[in-house]
């Protein structure tokens, strides 16, 4: 990766701070740091970062709420670190607008394929592990109508990979990439089901590959988006009419509803 524009680092530990200069310098990045929150919301105002990575546990104000103010006039991939998995801490960060969380200690090369698989799909928003059984794989109940390449149709619901757009019921959705693209996957999987691990991922990117360490943070992650997008979709958790759990494995799409079949 070179000439990939400018990074900031919001980071009160000195330690920390200079390993993710380093990393992000050797990366291609013109790295900036700042010890605080408010200090880092001007950095990155100022320098027009491309990429942030923010501490959650700053001396001033938090990382959500520094977050929060970056949103305001930035849509710089920003990833959080901290040393907290808990599921409430994964909700906030990702509600507030992350693109990614990581967990402290991380391994450098782990950082360098997260920021490079979220650098490869479009910066935009748009409005242990279970063997499957063969009874959970694909049916044609279920599987999504391919109607042109890249465009899929199901239960009222209408996604275009092309143009990373999702419409329900001719209502525009506004989903964030990491949404969209756990959406997609499950859409091309045609019932089949899809693990957490899988979906971990289809949102990391290629740098993810079939040996890569999933963690739990990771699939916390992924509960947390499929959890938002079943509210944006206003999913009826008793009767869904897209995203099935599959208890103790993952998700797959639900079936086709009555009035869809044909």
């Amino acid at each position: 990766m070179d000439d990939l524009g400018v990074a900031v680092v919001i980071e009160d530990d000195v330690d920390i701070r200079n390993l993710l200069e380093g990393v992000l310098t050797q990366a291609g990045f013109e790295v900036h740091t700042a010890v605080d929150g408010r200090e880092g919301v001007e950095v990155v105002r100022h320098k027009q970062a491309s990429v942030v990575t923010l501490d959650i546990g700053l001396p001033d104000i938090d990382g959500f709420e520094v977050l929060r103010r970056i949103r305001y006039f930035s849509d710089a991939y920003v990833v959080m670190l901290t040393g907290r998995t808990e599921e409430p801490d994964l909700l906030s960060a990702l509600n507030a607008g992350a693109d990614d969380y990581i967990a402290k200690p991380f391994r450098p090369r782990e950082l360098r394929a997260r920021l490079a698989a979220m650098m490869r799909r479009p910066r935009h928003e748009v409005n242990g592990e279970v063997q499957v059984p063969a009874a959970w794989t694909a049916t044609p109940a279920a599987a999504a109508s391919v109607v042109d390449p890249g465009v899929f149709q199901h239960n009222g619901l209408t996604l275009d990979s092309r143009t990373r757009s999702v419409v329900v019921r001719g209502e525009q959705l506004g989903l964030t990439r990491s949404e969209f693209d756990l959406l997609h996957e499950l859409l091309k999987g045609g019932g089949a089901v899809s693990t957490r691990a899988d979906l971990v991922r289809a949102v990391r990117g290629d740098f993810y590959e079939d040996d890569t360490y999933i963690s739990e943070a990771d699939e916390r992650a992924v509960e947390v988006h499929i959890g938002n997008l079943r509210r944006k979709l206003q999913e009826d958790p008793l009767s869904p009419r897209w995203l099935q759990t599959v208890r103790g494995v993952g998700y797959r799409l639900a079936p086709k509803s009555p009035d869809q079949q044909g």
